[in-house]
Order: structure tokens, then sequence, then C-alpha cells
């Protein structure tokens, strides 16, 4: 992983692949590089480091053409370096690759054995030798592929270019995401579609499996069995616009202040005279949330963080038991699942391995079934599921995730609620509950005036290599959203514990030197809160609590920040802003790559 670009035209095409592999770089990546056709073959460049400095190599070289393929990669087998970097050669074929090839190890000696040489530790690379040995044979490119990737075990997007064949690429995807684009005497893939957008919006999605051949005179789909097939063209609804920074000094600091308009956009169409429409989760909706009896959500990093706030509101508004599990986790035990199951899912992508291996695997077993809560419509994920509620943030660029994380809370919440009227949710509690999503859009605009503040306390963490983040009930997850965040984007290790376990263990690590961030809405935890964090003041702890503003008096600590008055479904959303922000502000304040943080990727499409 992590970025494909490919395009044959009839133009000079490297700055478009370069401009591609940018707009990919909110995927995290640690090399990049792009091969090109021409008059005497293949001619590679290939940079460690950032896009730009590829950049700067291309205007070096002078390298152009009118064909060819484009990667950034984030290391899974071989260090980061140029000689790991895609793409990948072997003799007059080149491959750039996203995920990872389970059975290199024994390919890779097979190809040795023939006297093919490699030059690089990736997986990667077998895959070029592979295509070279088949054209040999004989094959076109495109029988070459359909020849090659059968042996393939794990899951993979490849595009290939040969030039024995100029002018053609051939893409495939098993378990990885691939997109083609529709030009006009021109051809494109992309990972994902923000890579093209510039270029076209119009799209066709492959499906698992899928062999597509391109050229400047048209795309053909093939069936891994290498039967044609049409796959329907969709126009996407993103725009070029919604990928740039604007006056934001970072994608992330621009996509928080964002949340407002994304929560807007998620909760559009989806409540009438004070009601959440059921049919926005599926047309059978209304008779499947009558006969869910329980609820298994799985999810990854943010997406489960969300699913466990999740879990409290759809047993305390629907009374119905739910578990909350990690994708990875999921996939490797044998769940027991009792009649009338639903099976959530949560991914911002739609492409999260982990996430996608488990709703596969539960297709298999006797869920009532598959509900998709996702930011990308034509993703996997979305069209693996039976019913799906899309979120609509909008591109999120940054790799740590703001906008994706609470246009996913206030979805759930409208499951929650939507599932707590079927199951007999009390008039009152029902309509308070969508009246506080109604009002939501406006709270978070009062949370963000807090930035100024909250700039000004971060100053206190620039020096801290540890950080203890509190919370009970639905604000435990938030807490541990918040660490997350703190610790992906300035690396200070952050911990987040549920208050009341304090005592039993986490307590012996406070002292001056900790500070301990707590969240502390207006709910029935507040008093077992405040004691919690009595006990933090009374060892010297740095106490700093983000408080709802109805029970901020007498509350000591260090500083307190003070939110806006929210209910039982606003405050986790609310609560939430003030942690990013203050995560951002001190990693800029440390001076890290605020965007695309070390060892990280924003598409997580391997195991």
């Amino acid at each position: 992983m992590c970025g494909i670009v490919g395009i044959s035209a009839q133009r000079n095409i490297v700055k478009h692949l370069i401009d591609g592999l940018a707009a990919l770089e909110y995927r995290g990546y640690d090399s990049a590089g792009v091969a090109l056709l021409g008059p005497d073959g293949i001619v590679r460049l290939r940079a460690k480091g950032k896009v730009r400095d590829l950049a700067a190599l291309q205007l070096e070289t002078g390298l152009d053409g009118h064909c060819g393929i484009a990667h950034t990669r984030w290391a899974t087998h071989g260090v980061p370096s140029e000689g790991n970097a895609h793409p990948h050669v072997s003799g007059q074929v080149s491959v750039v690759h996203n995920g990872i090839i389970e059975n290199h190890a024994a390919l890779r000696a097979e190809l040795q054995a023939q006297g093919y040489e490699f030059s690089s530790q990736t997986d990667t690379e077998v895959i070029a030798h592979m295509v070279e040995r088949a054209q040999r044979a004989g094959r076109t490119l495109l029988q070459a592929v359909q020849e090659v990737v059968p042996q393939l075990h794990g899951a993979y997007a490849i595009v290939v270019v040969s030039a024995r064949e100029p002018g053609t690429l051939v893409g495939a995807r098993l378990g990885s995401p691939l997109v083609v684009g529709l030009g006009e005497g021109e051809q494109y893939f992309g990972s994902d579609v923000h890579a093209l957008l510039p270029l076209t919006r119009r799209f066709l999605y492959l499906e698992e499996g899928d062999v597509a051949e391109l050229s400047t005179a048209g795309v053909q789909v093939y069936t891994l069995a290498g039967e044609k097939v049409q796959r329907e063209v969709k126009e996407s609804q993103f725009n070029a616009d919604a990928v740039q920074r604007g006056d934001y000094a970072h994608y992330m600091l621009k996509e928080i202040h964002e949340q407002s308009q994304a929560v807007a956009d998620t909760l559009e169409g989806r409540i009438a005279g004070g009601k959440v429409l059921t049919q926005i989760f599926g047309v059978e909706a209304e008779q499947l949330l009558a006969a869910t009896q329980a609820v298994h959500i799985i999810a990854c990093g943010t997406s489960y963080h969300a699913g466990l706030v999740a879990r409290y509101w759809i047993e305390q508004l629907a009374g119905v038991p739910c578990t909350t599990e990690i994708a990875s986790e999921y996939r490797y035990r044998d769940p027991v699942v009792r009649e009338g199951t639903l099976f959530l899912t949560i991914s911002q992508s739609g492409e999260t391995a982990d996430t996608l291996a488990a709703l596969k695997l539960a297709k298999q077993m006797p869920y009532l079934a598959q509900l998709a809560v996702c930011n990308v419509p034509e993703s996997s994920i979305v069209r693996e599921s039976s019913l799906v509620l899309m979120t609509r943030a909008g591109p999120e660029i940054g790799v740590a995730s703001t906008k994706a994380f609470t246009t996913q809370l206030v979805a759930l919440a409208l499951f929650a609620l939507a599932l707590g009227r079927v199951k007999g949710l009390d008039d009152a509690r029902y309509a308070d509950g969508v009246r506080q999503l109604e009002q939501l859009p406006g709270l978070i605009v009062e949370t963000l005036k807090l930035d100024a503040e909250i700039k000004t306390l971060a100053e206190r963490f620039t020096d801290k290599h540890h950080a203890l983040f509190l919370g009970r009930g639905t604000h435990w997850p938030v807490a541990m959203e918040g660490a997350l965040k703190l610790k992906e984007i300035s690396y200070i290790h952050a911990e987040a514990y549920a208050a009341g376990e304090l005592k039993h263990g986490p307590l012996a690590l406070v002292d001056e030197d900790m500070p301990v961030i707590a969240v502390a809405p207006n709910d029935r935890l507040i008093d077992k809160l405040k004691s919690n964090l009595e006990e933090v003041r009374a060892r010297g702890g740095q106490l700093y609590a983000f408080v709802d503003e109805t029970v901020a008096h007498g509350l000591d600590a260090a500083h307190v920040v003070i939110l806006p008055a929210a209910g039982e479904i606003a405050a986790p959303v609310i609560s939430t802003l003030p942690l990013q922000l203050l995560s951002y502000h001190v990693a800029v304040l440390r001076g890290t790559d605020v965007d695309q943080p070390r060892n990280l990727a924003k598409s997580v499409t391997v195991e």
C-alpha cells in the first residue's frame, strides 16, 4: 500500500501522475515513484520521502511520457528506501501494488530458481517477474495478468504496464480498492477518486476479482474467470475543491472546523416532524429493527471508539444487548451469534481490510442483516452490506480522523434512536434525543470558539512525554479517542481509562509531571467522576477538565475549559471537539507533521 495512479493518454501525463500522488498523500506513505513508457522502454524515477522530492527529481531529469503508473508506498515488506519504492520492474514490465501477497516467499523462491533476480525486499516484486515471465511465454499483458492474479494469495490492487504494448494498462483488485476513471481519449486508474478528480468525475468501481484493461480507446472489465462484464458508470459527488486546504495551516484544522457542516449534512433529510426516518437504513429497515434482539458492532481505530459510544446508546435507548469489538480480533475467534442479531460495521473509507474481512465472515453466519455506517458510497463495505447509512463528512485528508468520527457518532445516534423507538423508548426521551441532534451543528459552532483558549492551554503540554485521559460512561470512549489523537499527531504517549479504574493501577503514574485530562458531561455519573478527579488532585496531579457548563461550579482543576451544555446524545460529540483542538495545537507546537504523522496510513487496506 498505499496510493496508485495510472494514466493512458495522448499527451504528456507526468504532471498528472505526480499531482495524483499528491492528492493521495493523506493516506500516509514513506516513498514515491513513477514509471513511464518511453521510446527505449520503461523509464522509472523513485524517491524515499515526499512526493515533492519525486517532483523535484522529475524536473531535474525531464522525464515525460503518454502512458505510465505512479505510487506512494507505506512500508509493509522491507524498510522505506528508494530500492523498495514502487514501481517495480522486470524486463519490459512495471507494476505498482497495494496490499500484501501472503505467499510471496514461495513465489520468490520459485522465480529465483528460474533465474529471476530480485532488487528489493518487497512482496510486490514477485508480481512484476511473474507478469514478465508470462509475457515471455507469448501472453498479452491482459492474459499475463489474468494468469498471474489467481496465484497471488492475500490482498492486492495492481496496475501493470508493458513496453511490449504501448498505451495499455491492466489493473486488478482483490481486497484492496481500485477505481477506473473515464475521460475523453484518455483513461485512468486510481486507488480512490480523489487522485483523479481534476481529470474526471466519471468512474467505474471495480469489484472483487475484476481485471480491467484500458487504453486511450476505452476500458474493458473482466471477471476473475475471464468473462467480459459491464460495471455501472457513476459520477462522483466529490469535487476537487473539497480536497484543497484553503486558508488553513493544515487539513486537520480545516476538517475540525468543517464539523458543524458535516454533521448538518449527515442529518439532512433523516429527521422530519421530530422523528428519525427509519427508511434511511433501507426499505426493509422497519421490519429488521423490530426483529433485532442484539447488535454486534465491528470496527477499527477511531471507528471502534464510535462503536463503543454507540454501545451505551443502544443499550440505554433501545434496551437491546450490544457488543463492540475490534475487527482484527473478531475474525480470529468463534463468535456466538444469537437469533435476531444485527451485524453493524463502521468504517470511514469502507475499505478497511480487517473490517471488510469481518463483514465477509459475518455473511456466512446467521446474522439478521448487515448494516454499514460509512463515508464512501461506492466502497466495498457499502456494496457488501444489506443495510447502509452513509455519513456525509466529505473527503477527510488528515490522517488523524476528526469529522469522520463525529459524523459516525451522529449516524449511530440516529440508529440508536430509531431502534429505541421501535423497541418502545419513552416518547419524551426520544423527542429530546432528536432535538439534541437538530441542535448539534449550532453547538459545534459554539464549542469551536474555544480554539484560542485551547491553543494557549496546549503550551503546557509541549514538554510532556505522557498523559492520562479519563471519562465515564459514553465519555470513556471519548477519552480513548482523545488519547489516540494526542499520540497520533504529537507523539506523546497517552492512555485513556474509565475514571473508576484509577485506583486499580493507573493512579500509580500520577505525579506533578503527569497531565490528566478529564471530560465531564452533566450526566448521572458526574458526582462519581468528581470523586475520581479528587484522587488525582490528592496525589499532586495536574488536572485539566473539559466540563459541561452546568456542572463546572466547584470543580477543582489546574485548568477548566467550560463547554456548552449538552444532553446524553450531543455531549460525546461536543466533548470530542476540544480534545481534537488540544491534540492539534500540541502537535503544531512540537513541530510534528500534523496531516501525515509518521508510520501511519489513512486507509488501512492490509491486515
